[in-house]
């Protein structure tokens, strides 16, 4: 059992838009880079940006990379539909990296990621530029039938996802992109099925009754990936998260449930002292109440 403690909860200095509530609510990936930790929020479709040392405000960065400009632009269908941050290394005109921010590929007309350049110091130092990611999800949803991405990390010379299956007979794998060849897809804008290495389709078992399906990653030393996985049914109830680990090879080391059920859509891991710690981002089931970071220690070798 996983023992959790609330560090903060994801209050903004002010709302991102006229009549939001000033705090992320629903928002996923959890990445942290320096002195701050970055998520993706969403009504409407944001970055936001909070210190990893204090429990100040945090601050909206709106991600507009896919739009048309000439197109009006409607919340529901015409927005990025970017969920997957993850941390890159460094390309011609990212000196010190970039936060890349994948599409989930739900939907064929929404598959346009972003990527923004970092700072020495984690600090975002750039505009979002778009990535268009058609080609490469094509060829992922040949292989795995309806896509939905929910989590990327690099580690290695590997970019990472895991593809989260919907419903009951949904299909989680994990994809295995070389990380070369999609550091120079970003610099031209664009990832290709030349940068797929391997894909491997996983069954994570059930949580209260209902299939665990993959919601985010973070990367560990020698090739180590910390995942989170929550339980849900065709009609999106939750059955409750838990946290794994996978080897270098995919295969599993760890898998574990919070005390409590709680809805898990990111995660940073760390070693720290010998031992893995984690932060978690967790959402209320309905998207009510503002989005909590969570701390814990996983009771596994580092």
């Amino acid at each position: 059992m996983i023992h959790l403690t609330v560090r903060r909860t994801l209050d903004l200095e002010a709302p991102v838009a006229p009549g939001r509530p000033s705090h992320v609510a629903t928002a996923s990936g959890l990445v942290r880079v320096g002195d701050w930790l970055y998520v993706v929020a969403d009504e409407p479709l944001h970055l936001a940006a909070f210190p990893l040392q204090a429990d100040a405000p945090g601050h909206g960065v709106e991600l507009s990379a896919n739009h048309q400009p000439e197109a009006p632009v409607s919340l529901k269908s015409s927005t990025p539909d970017l969920e997957v941050p993850c941390r890159t290394g460094p390309f011609n005109g990212a000196p010190h990296g970039a936060l890349l921010m994948l599409p989930s590929g739900r939907a064929e007309g929404r598959r346009r990621g972003a990527v923004v350049p970092l700072g020495a110091d984690g600090a975002l130092a750039g505009d979002a530029r778009p990535v268009d990611c058609t080609a490469l999800y094509t060829q992922l949803s040949r292989e795995l039938g309806p896509l939905c991405i929910a989590g990327a990390a690099q580690t290695g010379g590997l970019l990472r996802l895991l593809q989260r299956g919907s419903g009951d007979g949904g299909t989680d794998a994990l994809v295995d992109l070389d990380a070369e060849r999609v550091l120079r897809g970003l610099e031209a804008g664009a990832l290709g099925p030349d940068v797929v290495r391997m894909t491997r389709r996983w069954e994570l078992g059930q949580a209260g009754g209902m299939r665990l399906a993959f919601t985010a990653a973070s990367p560990l030393p020698e090739g180590r990936l910390v995942f989170t996985a929550t339980a849900g049914s065709a009609a999106t109830t939750v059955g409750g998260s838990v946290v794994g680990m996978l080897a270098p090879d995919g295969s599993p080391l760890f898998l574990d449930a919070p005390a409590g059920t709680v809805v898990l859509t990111g995660v940073d891991a760390r070693v720290e002292r010998g031992r893995v710690q984690v932060l978690l981002l967790a959402v209320s089931e309905d998207g009510s109440a503002p989005a909590r970071l969570l701390e814990a220690t996983l009771d596994t070798p580092a």
